[in-house]
């Protein structure tokens, strides 16, 4: 007798997304949807394939070695379904000229005033926006799968052309009843004994180092905090009165309606630059306009 598994698109689409993330919460985030419903389509799919996928210990999630094996055989079945799509919306005649573009966290309007300015130059694209973390985004540009992606503070990539576009200015969030919020700008050295936030270095290396080197050079060693895990938990954290900071892109800040946080720009600035990866051998067909509509919102 036959065995007949039953898998669907959408339990590979979350599987792949949690592989990425290695965190049920952060993928249910950039699926929209909520974590309980990843957790339950990540255990249908284990039941339809008679295997464990991820080792869920209380403090960390890691593929199992079933996991690891499926993680290129479900992007492969991705990107074919995918593709077909495409073939049929083209025999349709529906199919217009689409950008499948990388987004990084915290672009914020950068991100509105980009895409808005793009419309005016290609009036007919459609921009497919991607979210994941930078390694699976890069890979993705290398594979063709996605036209191009945005990236911050990484100086080369194999295969990639990086395209310099801004810098973007890193914020100081603090408690609003906090006396140093009541400043225009802060000093980083007035910070030094208060507990900060910040992202672990497996997840944003480049805001890591950058923030790091910033204190470093304001004459101490931030004293760290809990771990920065959502945005809106941290914001929601450091609004309580916790005793802690953390940082934000300004561009992001401007987003985010957190009124009991205030956002202050550092005495001496501290800048991320912002860059546009494509492949070098085959760039985005409409490379031309996405550059300028960036150029228009430096």
């Amino acid at each position: 007798m036959g065995l007949t598994v039953l898998v669907e698109l959408r339990q590979l689409r979350y599987f792949v997304t949690v592989a990425e993330e290695l965190h049920f919460g952060r993928a249910a985030g950039r699926l929209h949807i909520v974590q309980s419903a990843v957790s339950q389509q990540i255990r249908r799919l284990e039941r339809e394939l008679g295997a464990e996928l991820f080792d869920r210990a209380p403090r960390t999630v890691r593929l199992t070695p079933a996991g690891r094996l499926l993680v290129p055989e479900a992007r492969a079945v991705l990107a074919a379904a995918d593709r077909a799509r495409s073939v049929i919306a083209d025999a349709a005649g529906t199919n217009g000229a689409t950008l499948r573009l990388g987004t990084s966290d915290g672009l914020g309007d950068h991100l509105d005033r980009v895409l808005s300015a793009l419309a005016e130059y290609v009036s007919q694209v459609s921009v497919e926006l991607v979210s994941a973390p930078t390694r699976a985004r890069l890979d993705q540009v290398r594979a063709h799968e996605l036209d191009a992606t945005f990236v911050r503070g990484i100086t080369e990539s194999p295969g990639l052309r990086l395209i310099p576009l801004w810098q973007d200015q890193i914020t100081i969030a603090l408690p609003i009843d906090h006396p140093l919020a009541d400043a225009t700008s802060v000093d980083l050295a007035d910070l030094a004994d208060l507990p900060l936030r910040l992202a672990d270095r497996s997840r944003n290396a480049p805001l890591h180092d950058l923030v790091l080197s910033a204190c470093r050079e304001a004459g101490f060693t931030p004293v760290f905090g809990p771990v920065f895990t959502t945005m809106q938990d941290t914001l929601a954290t450091v609004g309580s009165g916790s005793g802690s900071w953390t940082v934000v892109y300004e561009s992001h800040a401007r987003r985010l309606p957190s009124p009991k946080v205030a956002f202050r720009r550092t005495t001496r600035p501290i800048l991320m630059n912002t860059l546009l990866a494509v492949s070098a051998s085959s760039p985005p067909w409409c490379l031309d306009e996405l550059l300028r509509a960036c150029d228009r919102d430096r």
